[in-house]
């Protein structure tokens, strides 16, 4: 008795599963148990073979009602595939070839031929906060590949063209097959480009790129933040033998402000301002980073930390009418260098300072007191 698994539950599919159930069951098992993307293990080469092998039964109207009727012994003892030069798993590049551009697209990149796209090119621009905040036109200076002018990138010498690949006629790949396996590779006649060029542009000597800079207007919206990619597409560097170019990627820097630090869409900054102001209370001016200037009212006893919001006076949202807010910090400044008489009026005023005048070293002191207490300190 055949310890084979059944050829459905190999393929994870019903029994009376159609031919586009099987094709795509089995597409989707061979990418995953693909020894290519399996190397060196085992036991997905032999989980490859058993999906192969009951593929190639079950795609064949005639084998699949033999194997229905009979199961394995269908093709055991001389019967069916198994005695076609006793190969066990039938015709089983014939089945794999069935869904060979689907697997191969998918793990080449997305086709047979090799990919003639220019390669993406990537541009780091510094701005400062006030650009971010405004928006501006930068223009940069890209060094590139583009297209030889000479040979219109073909990389042929002018009035000459590339001839078709006779190894591969034009596909850029060729397949050889190696016991039940197909395997396609690069074409080594041409390079994957399906093209060989017989006499070589002098200008480009048969690449059809020249190194060159090219200078671009980049737009940044205002509102744009730290590590902002912005992608212009077609301006990265240019394609093979005519194919498309790539993209140029812009990512954004903000410089450090020597006023305002960033969070999000919100800007803080900090004001020094007397103890004077802070205990009897008065008014500032704070700059706007859209070049204005703003009031902060600073209440009477403002301790240091305190933080005053301004609406509205932040960053712009991007692509949006929103801003964020502006956060302004208290700093209060002790005085330096005082002369004699300024620190006569300092005592002075310490030793009339009225119990309830300083609550937080007040507070501060009666837990002390409370902790030297239960802690039996003298």
């Amino acid at each position: 008795m055949s310890t084979k698994r059944c050829y459905y539950e190999t393929l994870e599919v019903a029994k009376g599963a159609n031919g586009d159930v099987l094709k795509s069951a089995y597409r989707k098992l061979a990418m995953k148990f693909h020894p290519d993307k399996n190397p060196g293990d085992h036991s997905a080469e032999v989980k490859f073979k058993e999906i192969n092998e009951a593929y190639d039964v079950l795609k064949d109207d005639q084998k699949r009602a033999a194997y229905d009727r009979f199961g394995h012994a269908a093709f055991e003892a001389g019967m069916g595939a198994g005695a076609r030069g006793g190969n066990p798993f039938g015709d089983m590049a014939g089945g794999f070839a069935d869904v060979f551009e689907d697997i191969f697209g998918q793990m080449m990149g997305g086709g047979r031929k090799r990919s003639n796209r220019g390669q993406d090119l990537r541009y780091n621009l510094e701005i400062t906060l006030e650009e971010a905040f405004r928006g501006r036109s930068a223009e940069i200076k890209v060094p590139t590949q583009v297209a030889c002018e000479p040979c219109h990138g073909s990389g042929a010498e002018p009035g000459t063209s590339p001839e078709t690949c006779p190894h591969c006629n034009g596909n850029g790949r060729v397949r050889a097959s190696q016991g039940f396996f197909t395997v396609e590779r690069t074409c080594t006649g041409c390079r994957g480009t399906g093209k060989i060029i017989r006499k070589p542009c002098k200008a480009c000597r048969g690449a059809g790129l020249t190194q060159k800079e090219r200078t671009l207007n980049v737009d940044i919206p205002p509102g744009v933040e730290e590590g902002t990619r912005i992608r212009l597409s077609g301006e990265g560097a240019a394609g093979m033998n005519g194919g498309p170019s790539g993209d140029l990627y812009i990512f954004l820097s903000l410089a450090q402000h020597p006023i305002f630090q960033r969070d999000g869409h919100d800007l803080h900054c900090r004001a020094p301002v007397s103890f004077v102001t802070a205990a009897l209370g008065g008014t500032i001016e704070v700059p706007t980073l859209d070049g204005g200037r703003a009031k902060v009212a600073i209440s009477e006893g403002t301790q240091p930390g305190r933080q005053f919001r301004l609406r509205g006076k932040g960053m712009p949202v991007l692509r949006s009418g929103q801003k964020g807010d502006l956060y302004v910090e208290i700093a209060v400044e002790t005085p330096v260098k005082l002369s004699k008489r300024q620190k006569e009026l300092l005592r002075e005023f310490e030793g009339e300072a009225q119990s309830g005048s300083q609550p937080e070293a007040e507070g501060f002191m009666a837990k002390l007191k409370e902790f030297w207490v239960k802690s039996g300190s003298p």
